[in-house]
């Protein structure tokens, strides 16, 4: 993907509105001059996500996320920041130009993947169409999913359809519209044997897949007939646009409610995903009857930490299921399992059900998977010390895929309390599992490396707390930099009543004694304001809320939401009159720059203080450090004067 030009960017930042955008994720209501609604990022029941259109930005008080409109975008719908950009600029109409002519061979790539989304996007119209506009469609496809308690909504939520039981019909469709025969065939909607050509999904309902953006990747085909020859379901080929290991069906609709609840619920079909989307249970998707792959326990590791997978109750392959539940450990996720009673899943058990009961049933059997493995391994065991050894082992090797040691100590001490054991004896055979990862060139070998018990550490605590002070007074001169930069202050005392603006004070003021900032974060935002005088640019916080690192933005837009608006009845109706640090800018500023100083001399004597008590140093050298010691203490005494400060020695 090219870099989007820069103007582009500047284009896009002044036309997209944080109100429009947000406003189609979230119910707004006016208060004050912002809009506040729920969290989108949590569940609560007090709105505490404010939206100021006048600066454009959001913030979230019960999450602490805030930014412009892009961050809302990279956050809610985990996009990357060209991903972000691009949707806003497809959304207000902005055409963003290719940085480079690009190659004959990426230009027939991009065409092809996008000719296969345009078919794809013709075939779920037409299935669409066909079921609600046709006898046969009406009749069989329609009628299937009202039998299965689906309504109208639901049906058109998740684009549900179907295809006619003729050979060639949505063939003749296609092609009529002048698609690419083998384009069609390389998506899957049509075979071609010989010099017949048919369709694919012949006489069944269609459930399109989608991609996390709302794409339409490929198709699900169920049969309606009864005939045990014919294959139950029929799924898209892989294809230069779906790759079924890399997908999630269902994830399009249910991610936000998967970022809100902090879990996602994982069952087997289609079906069990629509019937508990009905039900009310919507932070849910399927692996689409295919075992679960790396790539899909990474893709919800996107949203959520937590997964908890749904099991029929009387699903034949549950020990094969202990591969997938290795996978979601390894990537560092916390599992659990619902296994839902004899007879039942989540589909069936949504239809005979309330919401509360199916949601009380979910909350109330999860296991976490230490109980489940040994469950299932158990049963036939008949008290067998070697299977029962044997399975220990089982559950070991699995907690022995974990990243995370204290996570990897929790679980040891479990199975201790599960099986009856001494903690000692599990972590032996933990260690003794690891040991033998990190010979066959695992990645856990680094845990395995012998650590000193405790590091060298010098006695440093004052430095460590000064520094940490430090850090809230360089904060203090970011702020009034981001919040009045450009702002002009008259200079007391000075030739022609002189005047400069905020930033250019600070900059004068630090470069002067050759001060800079620790904090990483503030000495970068500082660098571009140096930068920016240097080319005769004052730069705003506009500026820095349209960079592409969102940490300085979230922080540029979290100091712009906690600055403080006097409601204007306060003049107005009570004559109530308060003073601002904006009412003496200069004095506010000047005292933030002397803070600052204050404490950089202070650090500064302490180490030449700690450099006199530990130094062999010759008798010059001693006199040298008391000399700076003694010129320290004089700036710093002055600077105390200026802050009208007391020093008590």
């Amino acid at each position: 993907m090219s870099k989007i030009p820069s103007h582009i960017v500047d284009e896009i930042m002044q036309t997209a509105l944080v109100e429009e955008v947000v406003g189609e994720f979230v119910q707004l209501k006016r208060a004050g001059s912002n809009l506040k609604g729920l969290s989108p990022f949590t569940d609560e029941k007090t709105p505490s996500f404010v939206v100021s259109p006048a600066k454009q930005i959001f913030k979230c008080f019960s999450t602490g996320i805030g930014g412009t409109v892009v961050t809302f975008l990279m956050e809610k719908e985990h996009f990357t920041y060209p991903e972000a950009l691009r949707w806003l600029a497809d959304k207000y109409g902005i055409e963003i130009p290719e940085a480079r002519k690009q190659t004959k061979e990426e230009l027939e790539s991009i065409s092809e993947k996008e000719s296969l989304f345009v078919i794809n996007d013709f075939a779920n119209q037409y299935f669409q169409n066909n079921m609600h506009s046709r006898d046969e469609g009406k009749s069989i496809g329609l009628s299937y999913f009202a039998e299965r308690g689906y309504d109208s909504e639901i049906i058109a939520k998740f684009q549900l359809g179907y295809c006619m039981d003729k050979s060639d019909d949505f063939t003749k469709a296609a092609i009529k519209k002048g698609y690419n025969k083998e384009y069609l065939s390389k998506v899957g909607l049509i075979k071609v044997k010989e010099d017949r050509t048919f369709d694919f999904y012949r006489g069944r309902v269609i459930f399109p897949i989608h991609s996390i953006s709302g794409r339409v990747l490929g198709f699900g085909g169920r049969t309606l007939k009864n005939d045990k020859k014919v294959a139950k379901y029929y799924n898209s080929p892989e294809s230069p646009i779906y790759n079924k290991s890399e997908i999630l069906y269902g994830l399009y609709f249910s991610k936000g409610e998967i970022i809100k609840k902090d879990e996602c619920l994982l069952c087997e079909g289609y079906t069990d995903v629509i019937s508990l989307f009905q039900s009310g249970i919507q932070n849910v998707v399927s692996s689409s009857g295919t075992s679960l792959t790396k790539e899909q326990v990474r893709l919800v590791k996107r949203y959520t930490q937590n997964l908890t997978i749904l099991f029929d109750g009387d699903a034949a392959g549950i020990k094969a299921s202990f591969r997938g539940i290795d996978l979601i450990l390894e990537e560092g996720l916390n599992v659990q399992v619902v296994m839902f009673p004899d007879g039942e899943d989540p589909d069936s058990y949504a239809k005979t059900h309330s919401k509360e009961e199916l949601a009380e049933l979910i909350e109330k059997s999860k296991q976490d998977f230490i109980t489940f493995k040994a469950s299932v391994l158990m049963s036939g065991i008949d008290d067998d010390p070697i299977k029962k050894s044997k399975l220990i082992r089982e559950v070991v090797q699995s907690v022995s895929l974990i990243p995370d040691q204290i996570t990897r100590s929790v679980y040891v001490q479990e199975i201790a309390k599960k099986f009856d054991m001494q903690e000692r004896t599990i972590s032996n055979e933990l260690l003794k599992i690891l040991r033998s990862q990190a010979n066959k060139g695992d990645r856990f070998s680094s845990q395995l490396e012998t650590i000193d018990s405790q590091p060298k550490v010098q006695n440093q605590s004052s430095l460590a707390q000064k520094s940490i002070k430090n850090e809230e007074y360089e904060l203090d001169l970011i702020r009034f930099m981001i919040l009045f930069g450009s702002e002009e202050v008259l200079i007391p005392n000075s030739e022609n009543d002189k005047k400069c603006c905020v930033i250019e004070l600070i900059c004068n003021e630090l470069s002067k004694d050759e001060l800079k900032f620790d904090n990483e974060q503030y000495r970068l935002i500082y660098d571009m304001f140096e930068k920016g005088i240097e080319e005769n640019v004052l730069l705003t916080a506009s500026y820095f809320k349209k960079l592409e690192d969102q940490n300085i933005v979230s922080f540029v837009s979290s100091l712009e939401s906690n600055e403080i608006e006097l409601s204007y009845n306060w003049i107005q109706k009570y004559n109530i009159y308060t003073k601002s640090e904006s009412d003496n800018l200069y004095k506010s500023v000047m005292n933030s720059i002397y803070n600052f100083k204050y404490h950089k001399v202070d650090e500064l004597l302490l180490k030449i203080k700690n450099e006199i008590k530990s130094s062999e140093s010759s008798d010059d050298e001693m006199l040298t450090l008391l000399g700076e010691q003694m010129s320290y203490e004089r700036i710093k005494k002055m600077l105390s004067d200026k802050l009208g400060r007391i020093i008590v020695k």
